[in-house]
């Protein structure tokens, strides 16, 4: 393989979280599903933020935060998503280039704002989405540089945005040039809702070996084989993937491949405040111990390093330097 110019390259929304801590009347008040995910129009986003209280504004969406978190541990990280040239676009853009990510993605000029999420986090740690997705459906095969995804060790994918046809189409392109250049595809699920609108096709890209690596959470994973059964559902991902990580929240995650089945425990904490971005995270670690060339349990544990961290305070970014952090724990050098 070619040397590599990112360890690795997101594509997905290009989001900014708009966070704030709500009393749980509030979510009653507006009609939110406790701890769900709500797509919402231009007229309620306004609404909602009119609502809410104080509130922190950072560069979002579920791939944004994985390659920040990856950017975290040392990793030579890039994205690619579509904002709009408006306020919010421009602090996505300066706030990820202040972590450590590349981002050259051109800016819209017409069409819908930049995307925003409103993020209303609960006392127990529950968080509650409200996205507007704006410019963000608009990622087009044009933006997907092929010099940045050919020079990266892996390409990741955001299950969110495979609803637009544009950015399907931005996926498959990004997915050859990544295999032409002998580079690996992940594609994270995201959602089971998600899963439950392209499960045939989600279905397909593994088993067309269009994507390299899966990553679900166990609601996503029984999903994607319609049954309730957890053993059932590992069996026929075993299957179909080449390599697929499913996370289990406290139990920890279960790393599966055709000729092998790897249970990692979770690293304990002290106090769950906010839940937004633990898988995100995973995927960060898991990713960087792959392009690191680690085996597939410290892989696993760097991936429940970073969820632990970012479950221990607001918001979906780390806070302390993930790199030191698994020196720590003598995972890296």
């Amino acid at each position: 393989m070619n040397r590599t110019k990112y360890d690795i390259v997101g594509l997905g929304n290009a989001i900014v979280d708009v966070i704030a801590r709500a009393e749980d009347d509030v979510l009653i008040r507006h009609g939110m599903h406790k701890g769900g995910m709500a797509l919402i129009d231009e007229t309620r986003a306004n609404a909602i933020y009119d609502a809410m209280g104080p509130a922190i504004e950072v560069s979002g969406g579920s791939a944004a935060n994985t390659i920040v978190g990856a950017a975290s541990f040392g990793a030579r990280a890039a994205f690619i998503g579509k904002v709009k040239n408006d306020e919010l676009g421009r602090t996505f853009a300066h706030d990820i280039r202040a972590s450590g990510v590349a981002f050259c993605t051109e800016a819209a000029n017409e069409g819908p704002p930049t995307a925003r999420c409103y993020i209303l986090v609960t006392p127990d740690g529950q968080r509650t989405m409200n996205t507007y997705l704006g410019a963000a459906q608009d990622l087009r095969p044009e933006d997907v540089d092929a010099a940045t995804v050919a020079g990266s060790a892996i390409t990741y994918l955001e299950g969110y945005l495979w609803d637009p046809q544009s950015a399907k189409d931005a996926f498959v392109k990004a997915a050859k040039i990544a295999h032409e250049a002998g580079r690996q595809v992940a594609l994270t699920l995201s959602d089971a809702f998600c899963v439950d609108r392209w499960r045939d096709e989600f279905l397909g890209l593994l088993r067309s070996r269009t994507v390299d690596l899966l990553f679900a959470n166990e609601a996503e994973l029984h999903s994607l084989y319609q049954t309730a059964d957890f053993d059932t559902a590992l069996r026929a991902l075993r299957q179909d993937a080449r390599l697929a990580v499913v996370t289990r929240s406290e139990k920890g995650c279960v790393v599966v491949s055709p000729d092998q089945t790897l249970a990692i425990r979770a690293y304990p904490v002290d106090r769950v405040v906010d839940t937004t971005g633990a898988g995100d995270l995973f995927a960060s670690g898991f990713m960087v111990g792959l392009a690191r060339g680690t085996d597939l349990a410290v892989a696993a544990r760097l991936g429940a390093l970073a969820a632990a961290e970012v479950i221990q305070h607001l918001g979906a970014r780390p806070e302390t330097s993930l790199m030191a952090l698994a020196q720590e724990n003598g995972l890296l050098r």
